[in-house]
């Protein structure tokens, strides 16, 4: 008898009738009762039940529920974190913060600051790294006119490009320069631009206040034209008002292509286009000889107007006559710590409740609701210990003698009005008390007409700033990047700047335990590190914001060095044409003193071999500044490689 399949034995009564086989029996087992009601209980309870249940279990058992609120609490830990004031709590407590005492730490150091001109640095030798130039080819006498593979580009002006640069004096002069650069892409003709006015600057000067708008426009002859003003034929087409031009919005940082793509069409169609804001709207990264129009916009072009030349070259002259135990070398300080600047940084220094009140209420009437006052204590910790508080004088003059600058050095001071003046600068004064600004240098009647024009007077400390042996930067912004860029192009592809590591900085300021040796260790490291990058070059030469062509413009700007064997004699020739005009120049060298002599019968070239000839009698190239200091160290009464005790150009 063959056994039937396992699956197919029918119980007890199942007639044949066709219902689905139970379950196979189970093998037989001991159990106790209560395993057994169980098994009753469960063999009683539908399927369709049984399953429902077993969901709700599932979703709802003991692990799953510790799951969801464990889930539950870290979300509303995560949100509270964000917003709430637990978060500023867990934060504060774990982050560190730093607290100024500079002021403190002045006070353990006075005598050792008073004591130490033993080992005063000279001034002659604070750069020791130095750059060997390649030879350049001589800059092309025109830009190229192709249009960055356009086809069939005619090489008559497309059209007339209108601009209005906003902003301070050298965000302007970055959009001036971009202005020239969209012209020679476009190969349009440029308008002179004009300048928007800031409600934080309150400047209404024009071009033509700041710069010398003929110079300009010579200059950039055969690279791209330059107008003063619209020809009436076209401006009559719209009414005579400049608001009725096809105005164009370009994005911020736009790349050539861009101009070529959305803007050269409109250009054709209408003849002339009206872009603002211009404030950063060209690419720092754009082709060679677009680039080379920026170069000789900043290092030719723009020149200074003449009431400011005249009145920067009366002040250097009077720096380095005030800088006679240095041989006619100074230091600048652009230092950044206007009542505005510190408001805004939201950090605190030693002043107590009364500043940070003071300082609440500034915010809270230049910037309404922008600043939260519950965080304030925090923020300036915070914003201390990462380098972005603005230096106080005191920390500035610290440094300074830290390095080894001692109380004979003359110090120029760039600066707008300083929060709380007398009482910040008195340490600064107590370190240094050969300290000049341009209200000391210059007299009120020759400071009257700049008052009340900001970029005017910044003017006349760029160029005051421009000229010094060391330029010291305390807080970033246009005018150190301009005047670093600027600096490196004249001397040589070194910017002689000290830029301090302010996060550094700080963690000493605070350690009240230093001691003022190891302090000098460090702040001569700091100066050995701002000599190394002073002539470094990116290696990787892709610009953008930090590594731009203003910041660093070599190599891409060095073939209109070839042209000069010195870049300094070319940046200060317009102070030798101001006196050449007045028909009173008169520059001799003789036993280092200045004599009176009439050159009235000297051409300028005449002039500039004279003094270059002068100069590379006594010092090479390299050292061209120095010989400058040379001759204005040897009188009082000459100014820089011009004007020798001429009537008309006596300071």
């Amino acid at each position: 008898m063959k056994n039937k399949p396992y699956n197919v034995v029918s119980s007890e009564g199942s007639g044949g009738d066709g219902n689905p086989p139970s379950s196979p029996p189970s093998p037989w087992r001991q159990t106790n009762g209560f395993s057994q009601c169980r098994r009753r209980l469960r063999s009683k309870v539908p399927l369709q039940y049984f399953r429902k249940d077993s969901l709700a279990a599932g979703i709802f058992g003991r692990r799953n529920i510790q799951f969801l609120l464990l889930l539950f609490f870290l979300y509303f830990s995560g949100l509270m974190m964000c917003v709430g004031r637990f978060s500023n709590f867990l934060r504060h407590s774990r982050e560190p913060i730093a607290i100024y005492k500079s002021h403190l730490l002045l006070e353990k150091f006075w005598h050792d600051i008073e004591t130490d001109n033993s080992t005063a640095l000279e001034l002659s030798s604070v750069w020791q790294f130095k750059r060997r130039m390649r030879v350049q080819k001589p800059c092309p006498v025109s830009t190229d006119r192709r249009h960055l593979g356009s086809v069939g580009v005619s090489s008559d002006p497309t059209g007339y490009l209108i601009v209005e640069a906003n902003g301070g004096l050298n965000q302007q002069r970055s959009a001036i320069c971009n202005a020239v650069a969209v012209a020679g892409i476009l190969n349009a003709v440029l308008v002179i631009p004009s300048f928007g006015y800031n409600s934080v600057w309150k400047d209404p000067s024009e071009f033509r206040d700041i710069y010398d708008e003929d110079h300009f426009i010579a200059t950039l002859e055969g690279y791209v034209k330059v107008v003063k003003e619209l020809p009436n034929e076209l401006i009559s087409r719209y009414d005579h008002n400049i608001t009725n031009i096809p105005h164009l919005r370009v994005e911020a940082w736009a790349p050539a292509k861009h101009y070529l793509g959305k803007v050269y069409p409109v250009l054709q169609e209408h003849g002339v286009i009206r872009i603002a804001p211009f404030a950063n709207r060209l690419a720092m990264n754009v082709p060679s000889h677009i680039q080379l129009l920026r170069c000789i916009t900043n290092y030719r072009a723009l020149r200074f107007s003449s009431p400011i030349t005249t009145l920067a070259q009366k002040l250097l002259n009077r720096m380095i006559e005030r800088s006679a135990m240095t041989g006619g070398k100074y230091v600048s300080v652009h230092l950044r710590f206007e009542e505005d600047m510190v408001a805004f940084s939201c950090c605190l220094y030693d002043g107590g409740d009364a500043e940070k009140f003071e300082m609440d209420s500034f915010r809270e009437k230049g910037w309404k609701g922008k600043f939260k006052k519950r965080d304030l204590d925090f923020v300036a910790g915070r914003n201390r210990i990462d380098g972005k508080c603005p230096l106080t004088p005191l920390e500035v003059g610290m440094m300074l003698r830290g390095m080894g600058f001692d109380n004979n050095t003359s110090i120029y001071l760039a600066s707008g009005k300083l929060y709380k003046a007398e009482q910040n600068l008195a340490p600064l004064l107590k370190m240094f008390p050969l300290l000049y600004t341009k209200e000391s240098l210059a007299t009120s009647d020759e400071l009257a007409p700049f008052q009340g024009y900001s970029s005017r007077l910044a003017a006349l400390d760029y160029t005051v700033c421009l000229f010094s042996e060391v330029f010291v930067t305390t807080q970033g912004g246009n005018f150190p990047h301009f005047l670093m860029g600027h600096r490196r192009f004249l001397f040589n592809g070194h910017a002689k700047t000290i830029k301090p590591d302010k996060r550094m900085l700080v963690g000493l300021l605070e350690n009240l335990t230093i001691s003022w040796k190891d302090f000098k260790d460090d702040m001569d490291a700091m100066l050995l590190e701002s000599d190394r990058k002073g002539m470094m070059i990116p290696r990787v030469r892709k610009f953008n914001r930090k590594n731009s062509i203003y910041t660093f413009p070599l190599p891409e700007c060095d073939c209109l060095q070839s042209h000069d064997s010195s870049p300094v004699l070319s940046a200060i020739q317009p102070l030798l044409m101001d006196c050449y005009v007045q028909k009173q120049v008169a520059l001799t060298v003789a036993m280092g003193r200045c004599v009176d002599s009439d050159f009235d019968h000297l051409r300028n070239s005449d002039i500039i071999h004279f003094v270059q000839d002068s100069i590379q009698a006594f010092f090479t190239l390299v050292e061209v500044f120095s010989v400058s200091s040379f001759f204005l160290a040897a009188t009082s009464e000459c100014l820089v490689f011009g004007c020798l005790r001429s009537s008309s150009c006596k300071v």
